[in-house]
């Protein structure tokens, strides 16, 4: 192949990429970034000039939300090979969300530490032996750090008498949803702990963690996390109306000389007769989705997004962009070509379809699939994923479903079709 033809100044193609102006590339890198991550990172290895006009993610990973790992998730391993394990020798597994492209990220702070949830692609961690929090980047390695956990044990006054002090830091661990938000040169974390019913919060300023004075509903549906905040969804006593409060993060108040964190507050409203329990919350494409079933039978899911009824528009929606939602204790939202296409010759299954809800069926206890466009279900594996013996064969969709759990998705259980509903295969 002939080298590419010079320009008008003599140098190469190649080379005059090199001579870009530094606004331009910088423009470019800005846009790359708004992308993936991983794409920034090979756009700033291009050569040194593009390295040395965008800024290096290192160093501020954490700090700058620009360089979160957005649509990356930890993939568990199964076989009982929890991250931290030997037997993985500091290497964990990531999922992109959007592309289904796999990296592989030696993490040794695993080797001491445990998995409590994911924000932005952030994993949040709790030390074993100082209960420290602490914000890790995957791909950059910078942590932010938080106060110890065992901070708040003061202030639990009668909340997990019962409990057996050695117990108690890794059960208030137990954390249904958490949001990062940064102000002010300080990065502010909030935890709704499920044992207590509390939100805890902390910045990376502070040297303790702090108890909110309210609790949010039992029975509800667990917090969501979204750009920073809370948001809750629950409906009133002897009725199908369902609220939705947001949770902002604490604020600065002179009188009490410090942060405080107020109440939920309503937002929206959805009328009686659109929802039945289960529902959930779910983030698709930066939006806030509420979904559910329509009736008793659990035969149709609708959505609505959380935008439509902060203006008392209650209509559904049928297109979720393409996306299919897995929906448990946590929901994700993944591209349809982040999926794979699990048709056999033997029995065509209609996946990945896109604009699809996966959950766990209420009887039978294992994935299943609803079409909102066409309003029909179908098995979200394939037959041999689906009745094969434990611990395996499992498939992307066990996987991407214990993510939803995430107890299950840092202890190296997979979801799967047995007695129990978890195996430890993969």
């Amino acid at each position: 192949m002939p080298p590419p033809a010079p320009g008008a100044d003599g140098a190469p193609a190649a080379d005059r990429w090199v001579l870009l102006p530094g606004d331009l590339i910088r423009l470019v890198a800005s846009r790359v970034l708004a992308g993936d991550l991983l794409d920034y990172v090979r756009f700033r290895a291009v050569c040194a000039a593009w390295r040395s006009c965008a800024a290096c993610p290192r160093g501020r990973g954490v700090a700058d939300p620009r360089f979160h790992p957005r649509r990356w998730m930890m993939l568990p391993e199964g076989h009982g090979l929890r991250p931290g394990h030997p037997d993985l020798r500091g290497y964990i597994r990531f999922l992109n969300l959007d592309t289904g492209t796999l990296v592989r990220a030696h993490l040794p702070l695993f080797s001491d530490h445990c998995a409590i949830d994911s924000v932005d692609g952030l994993l949040l961690l709790l030390g074993e032996e100082d209960s420290a929090v602490r914000l890790l980047h995957p791909f950059t390695g910078d942590i932010a750090e938080l106060p110890p956990l065992a901070t708040i044990l003061p202030q639990l006054g009668p909340l997990l008498r019962n409990c057996p002090a050695p117990y108690k830091i890794r059960r208030l661990a137990d954390v249904v949803s958490a949001s990062v938000s940064f102000s002010a040169g300080a990065i502010t974390v909030m935890l709704a702990l499920h044992e207590v019913h509390h939100v805890a919060f902390a910045t990376t300023l502070d040297r303790q963690w702090t108890l909110s004075s309210w609790r949010y509903e039992l029975g509800s549906p667990p917090p969501m996390s979204f750009q920073g905040k809370l948001y809750i969804a629950s409906d009133v006593l002897y009725s199908t109306i369902v609220e939705i409060f947001q949770v902002d993060p604490p604020v600065k108040d002179a009188v009490v000389s410090g942060y405080v964190l107020h109440p939920p507050k309503l937002i929206a409203t959805l009328p009686e007769g659109n929802l039945i329990r289960p529902f959930y919350l779910a983030e698709c494409d930066s939006e806030i989705l509420l979904l559910g079933h329509k009736e008793f039978y659990m035969s149709q899911i609708v959505v609505f997004k959380l935008a439509d009824l902060v203006v008392q528009r209650c209509i559904p929606i049928t297109s979720i962009g393409g996306n299919t939602l897995f929906i448990s204790e946590r929901s994700l939202s993944v591209a349809s070509k982040a999926l794979p296409n699990n048709y056999s010759k033997k029995k065509a299954l209609p996946n990945p379809m896109g604009d699809s809800v996966v959950h766990i069926h209420p009887s039978e206890h294992y994935a299943v699939q609803y079409h909102l466009i066409s309003g029909t279900w179908s098995s979200a594996t394939d037959h041999c994923s689906l009745y094969g013996p434990a611990p395996g064969p499992c498939s992307l969709y066990h996987l991407i479903h214990t993510c939803c759990s995430r107890n299950r998705w840092s202890s190296g259980l997979v979801f799967g079709k047995n007695l129990e509903g978890w195996f430890g295969g993969a």
